[in-house]
């Protein structure tokens, strides 16, 4: 068995039963114990996301945090899941989605009013994230824990969420505006795709130009663009069900027949689009990785409620509003059906839906989405470096890793 096929073996085993069981049954549970306050305490989670704050030169306010969370989540990945679930698990998939977002709700809210309450000050900084809460709050004993956490929490920033599956969005959103694309071939083994290393190129010099700046600028960049393009996505969205307002309400019966009925449950069809809605969902929603509590300990909050409430707030106003809207608009032009993959799914919906000029769709497309993986790469970059500072203060090692 070579390398490739043991890491999709272990993907596999973990991206099932397992993984999914233990998300949906601490969901329930914290859901219980907080009494269901995804629903309860949205109003007022809604109202601290957008309380104005006075501004603090020396550090970042909470909706700043919060759109450096949303940053890290609203990547390529993010819309490409959806389409993923739906097009792999059937149009029911998208119920079990949106529950999974539900359920993952009080996760985000526990995991940012932890990254709060166990915040850890050394040598004048403020660390806070999974790691912090995992030593303060559970002990030293579980150091070993918190110290892997951070290190994969590196891993991941640069060599999956922060990078890769961003890049590759871009790429595929390029290549439908462009369809004639020129490989050189024999690199590293496989064909190398022109579009993509000018792409890679351009985006690791925004990138250097960003985040070398800090957290200061990358909260800059990432309160101005993610509202922006947050706006234009949903915005497009609604526009194609607006257009296609008459075949909503039967959208909307397929949605739960597939998700429900008695033939998908005897067929195995349910089995598929559970799994595939559930693994989707956490992955638009991060429920359970931590991530976001990481850039929400970057803030001088001082309580852990307002901070839980807020990450509850922005998950379900951002990911949960988005996905729901990116599921409705895929299922209603049908463009799951079509054999397509990734980003290409919602290139389809959006050129069927606004039955406009097909290239300028593409362009409005590709925009958003570059927007999207930027602000993630910015956003994850972040996480990466508030894990190697829990780990060390070294600044040589600070450069590598952000060169790397």
């Amino acid at each position: 068995m070579n390398n490739l096929n043991i890491i999709k073996t272990i993907h596999n085993y973990l991206w099932n039963i397992p993984l999914i069981t233990m998300i949906l049954l601490v969901g329930i549970i914290l859901s219980i114990k907080l009494k269901w306050l995804q629903i309860t305490k949205l109003k007022e989670a809604f109202f601290i996301l957008f309380k104005k704050e006075k501004k603090d030169k020396q550090s970042i306010s909470t909706f700043q945090a919060i759109c450096i969370s949303l940053s890290a989540t609203l990547g390529a990945g993010n819309i490409t899941g959806v389409a993923a679930a739906v097009t792999l698990g059937g149009p029911g998939a998208l119920i079990w989605m949106i529950i999974t977002i539900l359920l993952g709700l009080p996760i985000k809210y526990a995991e940012s009013y932890l990254a709060c309450k166990y915040r850890i000050i050394n040598d004048n900084k403020t660390i806070g994230g999974p790691y912090a809460y995992i030593e303060n709050g559970l002990g030293g004993k579980y150091i070993l824990l918190s110290k892997s956490y951070a290190l994969f929490g590196m891993l991941a920033a640069i060599l999956g969420l922060g990078t890769f599956i961003q890049i590759n969005g871009v790429s595929d959103a390029f290549k439908n505006i462009f369809i004639n694309d020129i490989y050189i071939n024999n690199i590293f083994g496989t064909k190398l795709s022109i579009s993509s290393l000018f792409i890679g190129l351009i985006f690791s010099f925004l990138a250097y130009m960003v985040i070398l700046g800090g957290t200061k600028k990358i909260a800059k960049y990432c309160e101005i663009l993610i509202p922006v393009v947050a706006f234009i996505y949903i915005s497009i969205c609604l526009f194609v069900i607006i257009i296609n307002i008459k075949y909503l309400p039967h959208t909307i019966i397929k949605i739960f027949i597939n998700s429900f009925n008695k033939e998908a449950f005897t067929s195995g069809i349910i089995g598929y689009a559970i799994k595939e809605g559930v693994t989707k969902g956490i992955f638009a929603s991060e429920a359970g990785i931590g991530s976001s509590a990481i850039a929400i300990s970057s803030t001088e909050e001082k309580d852990p409620k307002k901070l839980g409430l807020a990450s509850l707030g922005s998950t379900f106003f951002g990911t949960l509003i988005i996905c729901i809207l990116t599921g409705i608009v895929i299922v209603i032009t049908d463009s799951y059906n079509q054999n397509l993959s990734g980003i290409s799914i919602a290139n389809y919906a959006f050129i069927t839906g606004l039955k406009i000029n097909p290239k300028l769709v593409s362009i409005i497309l590709f925009i958003c989405i570059t927007i999207f993986a930027f602000t993630t790469i910015i956003g994850w970059n972040l996480y990466g470096i508030k894990c190697l500072n829990y780990l060390t203060n070294n600044k040589y090692i600070y450069y590598i890793y952000q060169w790397i």
